[in-house]
């Protein structure tokens, strides 16, 4: 019977020994959770399916290095992902592949519990709120209260200093607040 090995171990081994073994298991352990969480940001598989396997290459090819800093390996994954989906969505066919998604959803019989809360806040103040946003505010609440990110994982979610993170949260936080008085 084979010892289970850790995370970092697995990480490390794959970093300097470009163990195959341990790249297989790393993907087995976290693939099915990454395309999971992935799918709750996007309803496009073909995007996600592409995003989780570039996130799997990027540490094959050691293009993301891991860290032991007492961050966990889900977390540092989780990071590399939500980068490349951003950076996919920003391509040039994602706006028409998102209006695709959501007409299918529209038609769909049955709507998750997620759409279901989303539907109900699409048709309140909030939702009118949200949209009124800037997209830069809106993607650093999406980065930290939707996903749950420090501001120091937002910040290099989307490419800015965390100072601006905090900023950006704040004036969402205002705005919102006005908006729903």
């Amino acid at each position: 019977m084979s010892e289970t090995r850790s995370d970092g171990e697995l990480l490390a081994a794959v970093a300097e020994e470009r163990d195959r073994g341990a790249f297989e298991e790393l993907y087995r352990r976290y693939a099915p959770w990454l395309t999971a969480r992935m799918r709750s940001r996007c309803s496009d598989a073909g995007v996600v399916d592409d995003v989780v396997q570039e996130t799997f290459l990027a540490v094959w090819r050691g293009t993301a290095r891991y860290r032991e800093t007492g961050a966990d390996a889900a977390g540092w994954l989780w990071r590399i992902a939500s980068r490349r989906l951003v950076d996919a969505l920003r391509g040039a066919g994602a706006r028409g592949r998102l209006r695709q998604t959501l007409a299918r959803l529209r038609h769909r019989d049955e709507a998750s519990a997620e759409e279901r809360v989303l539907a109900g806040v699409e048709h309140g103040d909030l939702a009118g709120a949200l949209v009124r946003l800037s997209p830069e505010l809106r993607a650093v609440l999406q980065a930290t209260v939707l996903d749950g990110l420090t501001t120091r994982e937002a910040a290099v979610l989307l490419g800015i200093p965390p100072g601006t993170v905090k900023t950006r949260a704040m004036r969402a936080r205002k705005q919102l607040r006005e908006a729903l008085a």
